[in-house]
């Protein structure tokens, strides 16, 4: 059969060929050696005591395994409303929200309600890459913006770039890899870059929960005119540690999610129903849980950035924050997969590589902090150094 070539161009899941990759590493070596897996941002810890107790009720009611509403379930939608107009100061209603499975399909449907092929779309560097490989596959440009030294997109850098083929600018804070948070004025300043041109802010939010602050993250939500220019999207699989039950969300002006329910009919038709009670339990009797949670992450990075403050083996830390550590290695004569692939193969150690994040190959690796606890992060720092000396060792 003859396949589309625009989704036959796209790159295969930078996860999976991480995962791919640790297949070939032989599991013998487990005995003396175990693998330190810090490629996937996925939780350490269980959901919720809550949590579960409610995904068993919904396992044994009969109308649990039942079809949601397309838009999410009512009780969800006001619980996400409430939360949003609470941590933001702002004022968000049931109607904006439209629940999605997983805040990817939330970034897909948006970003097919807004562009189409020929059109483009401003994304930061580095970028996520799934918003780049959704993109490039509907035939949408990625218009790249370099952030300044600190890794922050600025506004006024992203003004050259908007022509009239721009339909959105997207924004990841804090960032997926490279956990930066784009501080409020920023993020208002490209607010009114979007509305000057009648284009789309989208802030993908889904490590939110996880910034240094408990200030909000940006106050759009507090102008009555947010709806002409922001949309938000937000994620549960981290905040929850339900990231199997397929749970985000758009947060938007109705008209947009109107066409959102369009593309999610076709799609998905809703969410799991039995992930959206998991997550509206979490949102309204988990609190305390997800406050510990949130701790408990950062005193993972503080554990990881201690473990590598001395550079060993060359690996530096740029930036730290959320769940990640964009960490630059020191090989500048080697392509950054095959340092990935040897401290896989001979450091029992597995990351993902800079480039699923960016264009060409600055030497950069994403670590997740999810798995880090004290030992992991000093072995890390071991194995880093040990990688360093070998290829100095062999020059």
């Amino acid at each position: 059969m003859r396949l589309h070539p625009t989704t036959a161009a796209g790159v295969d899941s930078p996860i999976g060929a991480a995962l791919a990759l640790a297949a070939e590493r032989d599991p013998a070596r487990d005995a003396e050696h175990p693998l330190l897996d810090l490629s996937q941002a996925a939780p350490p810890y269980p959901p919720a005591p809550e949590v579960a107790a409610r995904v068993a009720e919904v396992g044994r009611d009969p109308g649990g395994s039942g079809y949601a509403p397309v838009p999410g379930l009512p009780p969800l939608r006001r619980a996400i409303a409430d939360e949003l107009s609470r941590d933001y100061a702002g004022g968000i209603t049931a109607d904006d929200v439209v629940v999605t499975a997983g805040c990817n399909q939330a970034f897909a449907v948006v970003a097919d309600a807004l562009a189409g092929p020929g059109d483009e779309v401003i994304t930061h560097l580095p970028y996520y890459f799934n918003h780049d490989m959704w993109l490039r596959m509907r035939g949408v440009t990625p218009v790249h913006l370099e952030p300044d030294e600190h890794l922050v997109p600025r506004a006024v850098d992203a003004e050259a770039l908007v022509t009239p083929r721009t339909r959105a600018i997207v924004l990841i804070t804090p960032g997926n890899p490279s956990g930066v948070t784009v501080p409020p004025a920023e993020i208002v300043a490209f607010a009114e870059l979007a509305r000057r041109h009648d284009i789309a802010l989208i802030l993908d939010e889904t490590y939110r929960s996880f910034r240094d602050t408990t200030a909000p993250a940006h106050p759009l939500f507090a102008d009555p005119d947010w709806r002409s220019t922001v949309v938000s999207l937000h994620s549960y699989s981290k905040d929850l540690a339900v990231p199997g039950y397929r749970v985000g969300s758009v947060v938007a002006a109705p008209e947009l999610n109107r066409q959102v329910l369009k593309l999610l009919d076709c799609v998905a038709i809703c969410a799991p129903r039995i992930g959206q009670e998991a997550v509206l339990t979490g949102l309204t009797r988990a609190g305390a849980w997800r406050s510990a949670r949130v701790a408990e992450i950062a005193q993972r990075r503080a554990w990881l950035g201690a473990a590598l403050a001395g550079r060993p083996g060359g690996f530096e830390i740029v930036s730290l924050g959320a769940f990640f550590a964009w960490v630059r290695h020191p090989f500048a004569d080697r392509p950054t997969l095959d340092v990935v692939r040897e401290l896989l193969l001979e450091h029992d150690t597995l990351v993902i590589p800079g480039t699923a994040f960016l264009p060409d190959d600055r030497r950069m690796l994403r670590v997740s902090v999810g798995r880090v606890d004290q030992a992991a992060a000093a072995t890390l720092a071991d194995r880093l150094a040990e990688a360093g000396r070998r290829v100095g060792a062999t020059r």
